[in-house]
């Protein structure tokens, strides 16, 4: 098993215990990655909070410049990024800052700083791998 990627089990854990996520990097442009994995996530009952400097709003949701400008009082258990690969240490500090419980990383983005960050502050990380697709996975589903 990669050590970037929980086994299964725990990450059905992970998924399950999860409620809030923060999606770094949400677009509202509908043909957008970002976008179609968030309103799955949505769909599937998870609370979405955009954090994008370039939006107001997506999917229903307010969105945030930075994970520091959200409410002190809103709890995220996920803080999903769809940035590039350098721009994750800084998220990682953010998301370590805002008590996140998860840092997940999208397909095709790595970044060891990020993971070591992250990772010493207790949180669970998942690298290069699509949030969407592995809930599927888990599910059973493809829709």
């Amino acid at each position: 098993m990669d050590a970037m990627t929980p086994e299964d089990r725990e990450l059905r854990a992970l998924l399950g215990e999860a409620h809030t996520i923060a999606v770094v990097g949400l677009s509202s442009k509908e043909g957008r990655p970002s976008f179609t994995v968030a309103r799955y996530l949505q769909a599937h009952g998870y609370r979405i909070v955009p954090v994008n400097p370039r939006e107001n709003e997506v999917l229903g949701e307010p969105a945030y410049p930075t994970l520091r400008d959200l409410p002190v009082d809103l709890r995220v258990d996920v803080v999903d990024v769809f940035r590039r690969s350098e721009e994750t240490p800084e998220v990682a500090r953010d998301a370590v800052a805002i008590g996140a419980k998860v840092l997940w990383l999208q397909e095709g983005i790595y970044n060891e700083e990020a993971y070591r960050i992250a990772d010493e502050a207790g949180l669970d990380v998942i690298m290069g791998v699509c949030i969407r697709h592995t809930r599927e996975r888990l599910e059973g589903t493809t829709a």
